[in-house]
């Protein structure tokens, strides 16, 4: 459930006429009251009901009896106002169950406490199935004001404890509430209802933010970035000082304008506080230049930016477990950046999903900490070259596996710190970034598979797998990535080598598929210079003394892999 307790205020009659009335987009149906201080208050009923006004006036006028006997002494903002809702997938609740809801939010937050025939006067009005509003004169029968300070948490508690005992969904909540807020505020209800009448699952302020985003993660330079969200189709306006240095900038959606006519502007602070103008110059001066622009005359290749981006997020992990607060956080800002430009990058069908992960992320990984960018420069850097190569299926496959270890961690170290409502996020990122890799992986997968070596290579694979891996090789041999495990060379590079490089480089004890895991290393670890003969010869040394070392058996002198495994790669 949740409980949203309005800014306080004076007019009594204006609220319940609200209430009672067919609503903006004539939403209220069947209005009435569900429990009150009186049973024998007049209900309203409906707007269009016979009497309906006379009763509401009434109704007021009860409600204000004791404001108007308490004089000068009233509060000016006497009206208390709460509204509760049941979550979409809850069942539909009784109008005896919202009255004892209303009761036990009135007495949780002072207004009106169980058994004290002083508490203020109340009323709950049901006008819709999965709703009620609670409204009172925060006045008492003694004629002192309530002592409802704290209300908001005092309701919130009482609410957990409401979930359980009727069965509701459990909603998050927790001590990050305190601690850390996410990045952008949570839509109002007048935006909300405004998207809905206009038929679009996103409010304009979200889509704005969600717009501009997805340009920061690509821009090279200030720019560069009004530049990209004109190219997205916004209108954009920017505030110079008289000195004619730029002091901040406003966007707006085509079309949405006021009453007058006018465009609905918002500014890059009121998007979310981490899209004004000085955090934005901040991201874009900790943008490192690229390490290469072109083909060297040496033959080097560019490299790629999207296996520099996914060997740079690999490491967030650790991060998040080691580094200061400020390291931590700067990474999973850059991380979220990532994410916002995968859309853009992906398949068709592949988008939606992209953009929710992103949206759920946002949520999950803000705090109120400092961020010094500085200490994620080399992803930010990696993401702006992503701008420039187009992404395969690989490369995307590969970017997702490591995404969701990011999101994974950052789930874990929500857990730890008791911050329910990271760790909801956190989940519903999960869950976006899952669907898409399971979409986009098997394409990939079975594409390398196609490029099917020879007989003896498989052979040779299998002996090498068992020589480095053996306590997971048989698994890895059942499992449906294998034979594009067989095709995931590192060309110039020593096979036992690179396949001991991958399966070091992350626990493979909780891999899902232990193969998968290893294609992606590999395919990262082709991008590497090629080594020399001589240093060829040394890393399979290594990697053969290490393999030993683990079982203490030694190496094999031969191995004949079962014609069951075998037949799997043909």
């Amino acid at each position: 459930m949740i409980a949203n307790i309005v800014k306080p205020g004076s007019n009594t009659y204006g609220v319940l006429a609200y209430l009672f009335d067919k609503g903006r987009a004539n939403e209220h149906t069947n209005q009435h009251i569900v429990a009150s201080w009186d049973d024998f208050i007049p209900d309203p009923g409906p707007y269009d009901s016979p009497g309906h006004e006379q009763r509401l006036g009434q109704l007021a006028k009860a409600l204000d009896l004791r404001v108007k006997q308490a004089g000068d002494k009233a509060p000016d903002g006497h009206v208390w106002h709460c509204s509760v809702r049941a979550a979409p997938q809850d069942r539909a609740l009784t109008d005896a169950e919202w009255a004892t809801i209303a009761r036990r939010m009135l007495h949780a937050a002072g207004i009106a406490p169980e058994g004290d025939p002083d508490g203020c006067r109340w009323v709950a009005v049901r006008h819709a199935d999965d709703h009620i509003h609670i409204v009172a004169t925060k006045v008492r029968g003694d004629l002192r004001p309530p002592r409802n300070w704290n209300d908001y948490h005092r309701a919130m508690i009482e609410l957990t404890a409401i979930e359980k005992d009727f069965g509701l969904t459990q909603v998050p909540r927790g001590p990050e509430a305190a601690v850390g807020t996410p990045a952008a505020k949570r839509p109002a209800r007048a935006e909300q209802e405004k998207a809905k009448r206009q038929g679009s699952g996103m409010t304009t302020r979200e889509r704005l933010r969600h717009t501009a985003r997805a340009a920061l993660s690509h821009a090279q330079d200030l720019d560069d970035f009004f530049n990209l969200l004109a190219d997205a189709g916004l209108r954009v306006e920017t505030r110079a000082l008289p000195s004619g240095d730029l002091q901040g900038y406003k966007v707006a959606l085509p079309g949405d304008t006021n009453s007058e006519g006018e465009p609905v502007w918002y500014s890059g602070s009121k998007l979310a506080t981490d899209l004004s103008l000085p955090q934005i110059r901040q991201r874009l001066a900790a943008t490192e230049a690229p390490t290469a622009t072109a083909d060297s005359p040496a033959g080097h290749r560019r490299p790629n930016a999207w296996h520099q981006a996914t060997a740079a997020a690999e490491r967030i992990p650790h991060h998040l477990d080691h580094a200061d607060e400020d390291i931590a956080q700067a990474h999973l800002t850059v991380f979220g950046e990532v994410l916002y430009a995968l859309p853009a990058h992906a398949p068709a069908h592949l988008k939606a999903e992209l953009q929710r992960a992103a949206l759920a992320f946002e949520h999950a990984a803000h705090t109120r900490a400092q961020v010094d960018h500085q200490h994620a420069r080399a992803l930010r850097s990696a993401l702006k070259g992503m701008r420039y190569q187009p992404a395969d299926h690989t490369a995307l496959a590969m970017l997702l596996d490591v995404a969701i270890l990011v999101v994974l961690a950052t789930q874990r170290r929500s857990t730890l710190r008791h911050h329910d409502r990271q760790v909801a996020a956190a989940r519903q990122s999960l869950i976006h970034l899952q669907a898409a890799y399971d979409q986009i992986a098997p394409i990939s997968l079975a594409a390398l598979a196609r490029h099917r070596p020879t007989d003896g290579t498989v052979h040779q694979h299998v002996r090498t797998l068992h020589e480095v891996l053996p306590a997971h090789a048989e698994q890895i041999l059942t499992e449906n990535a294998w034979p594009a495990l067989t095709t995931a060379e590192a060309v110039g590079h020593d096979p036992a080598s690179v396949l001991q490089q991958a399966a070091q480089h992350r626990p493979l004890d909780d891999a899902k598929s232990i193969s998968e895991v290893l294609v992606w290393r590999i395919q990262r670890l082709s991008e590497r210079h090629t080594p020399g003969p001589g240093a060829r010869a040394a890393q399979a040394r290594s990697a053969r003394a290490q393999a030993a070392s683990q079982t203490g058996a030694g190496i094999p002198k031969a191995y004949t892999p079962p014609s069951s495994h075998t037949g799997r790669s043909r």
